[in-house]
């Protein structure tokens, strides 16, 4: 056995961050012998909570740590989610789906999309979401889980995520976590030691003057980085000028209007407004530019445009788009918006956390600190946020909106390298290329690409393979295998009742 292994992992911070490390690690590597896991949070110091929209990847997380989907539903007052709906954002009036899972089935060993260009060119006008079963069903208002048992059938590959309330998952991940016996201290933090050798974090101070040393330290302490950049001096890395948004309120309201399984994106003035449906609950926002509007007249706006009355007081938040220059410095490492923070346009920011979880547990250390690994597990971090960083702005950039200095300034910015090199693929032949395993696939491109305007000189030629009779034909029976699966699945409402939850009552989907 190493001599030189981890003996205390001091996480710092709670919120969802801090209590998703505490269950994944102690989940991982608890068994290790000697090995104590501390997580220290101060009652005095709140949480951001705004990210309650989730990505499919959330669900092989849970699996990991081993929670009961339906206890997990209940606990959290959660509804699923098979994608987000734009409104709004290529011209106002205009709406489309961003889903998880696939469209249509690739043919011929291409992509099923150049089937679809092939078919516009054709004068076939049926739009892309009517071959993608997550945004059919989740329009209606219907959910059902995947059936990979049944390979022939749209929901073998349906993709789906939660809506939740995250303070109720950080409680639920906490109970986990001490069961396993992560050791929590409510304390706020004062001061931090370092070793005046190695520069390492040695112990940081209490108010109570406690002393907590530790071999790992987590920081979880959100936006301040109390450890990373205020011990650390990590700096940061600023992407304004790409994502002008700096600011956001946020305020829950009462159920009203509909809970279709999917999170809204409305495209505002200077920024757009989210609208999350949970079970008893929904979590609204609007994230803006301050250069274009004022916290009163966003908050006005978030106001005028809720479904029910609010139930709390509007809570202004303010921040920078952009990641730590290094998510890890010597025995530190920073999780959640500690290390970085990305609107949440595309619901990333748990998956951020999620993520930098996996990646410390791939390069798990021990007190030796290996600079080698520390400086991969830096270069995947940054890489991730300029990846998901590109996706967000080909939100902005790909717009026909020139209604407010906002969207004219979004529109004509000059795009990051590797967000033009995709444009330019898909603009001449509608090639969607994946780079490095990114997070968004092909799908993900597809859709926003399309749907907020850009359009494709051409298609793959093995789609010529088919005649135009067939392409048609073919397409029309994927649309109407979709139309009948989407009716089969319950409504979401029944089938969070069939799983024990009692969701309040609110409208249907239509």
């Amino acid at each position: 056995m190493r001599a030189d292994r981890l003996r205390r992992i001091v996480i710092v911070g709670g919120g969802t961050a801090g209590w998703m490390a505490a269950a994944a690690i102690s989940k991982l590597v608890g068994r290790m012998p000697e090995l104590s896991i501390e997580l220290i949070e101060s009652e005095e110091i709140g949480t951001v909570g705004v990210g309650e929209a989730t990505i499919p990847q959330i669900v092989l997380f849970n699996t990991m740590l081993g929670i009961d989907e339906a206890t997990f539903v209940r606990e959290t007052n959660a509804t699923y989610k098979l994608g987000i709906e734009f409104v709004d954002w290529r011209r106002i009036g205009h709406r489309y789906v961003h889903p998880f899972g696939f469209y249509g089935i690739d043919m011929l060993g291409v992509e099923f999309h150049h089937f679809w260009l092939k078919a516009r060119n054709l004068g076939d006008t049926t739009p892309l979401d009517t071959y993608s079963l997550a945004a059919v069903a989740g329009l209606r208002g219907r959910f059902a889980h995947p059936r990979p048992d049944q390979p022939n059938s749209p929901l073998a590959k349906l993709g789906y995520a939660f809506q939740f309330d995250a303070a109720l998952y950080a409680r639920y991940l906490r109970s986990l976590a001490e069961a396993a016996g992560v050791r929590r201290t409510d304390g706020r933090i004062v001061s931090v030691r370092r070793d005046g050798e190695s520069g390492h974090v040695a112990a940081v101070q209490l108010q109570s003057g406690d002393e907590i040393a530790g071999d790992l330290f987590v920081d979880c302490t959100g936006f301040r980085g109390l450890l990373i950049e205020g011990a650390m001096g990590s700096g940061f890395t600023d992407w304004t000028d790409w994502l002008p948004c700096d600011r956001a309120v946020a305020v829950p309201c009462a159920l009203g209007g509909d809970r279709v399984p999917l999170t809204r994106s409305t495209a505002r003035s200077a920024g757009w407004q989210w609208r999350i449906p949970l079970q008893h609950r929904i979590g609204n926002g609007y994230v803006y530019a301050s250069a274009h509007l004022s916290d009163d007249e966003a908050t006005a706006t978030l106001l005028a445009h809720l479904d029910g009355a609010p139930l709390a007081e509007p809570r202004q938040l303010r921040f920078r788009a952009g990641h730590r220059n290094r998510a890890w410095i010597g025995n530190v490492v920073a999780l959640g918006l500690a290390g970085g923070f990305l609107e949440p346009l595309e619901s990333t920011s748990i998956h951020l956390v999620q993520s930098g979880i996996a990646r410390l547990m791939a390069f798990f250390p021990t007190r030796g600190f290996d600079q080698a690994e520390i400086d991969r597990f830096n270069r995947d971090t940054a890489q991730e946020y300029v990846d998901i960083r590109d996706f967000l702005v080909l939100h902005y950039k790909a717009t026909e909106r020139d209604d407010s200095a906002f969207w004219r300034y979004c529109r004509t910015l000059a795009p990051p390298d590797g967000l033009r090199d995709k444009l330019e693929m898909f603009r001449s032949n509608g090639r969607v290329v994946r780079e490095h395993q990114e997070l968004f696939t092909e799908t993900s491109w597809l859709s926003v690409m399309h749907c907020q305007g850009i359009e494709p000189r051409g298609y793959h030629p093995v789609a010529d393979l088919l005649s135009d009779e067939e392409t048609l034909q073919r397409l029309r029976h994927i649309t109407q295998v979709i139309d009948q699966t989407a009716d089969t699945m319950p409504m979401q409402d029944d089938y969070l009742r069939e799983i024990g939850c009692n969701p309040a009552p609110t409208r249907r989907a239509s």
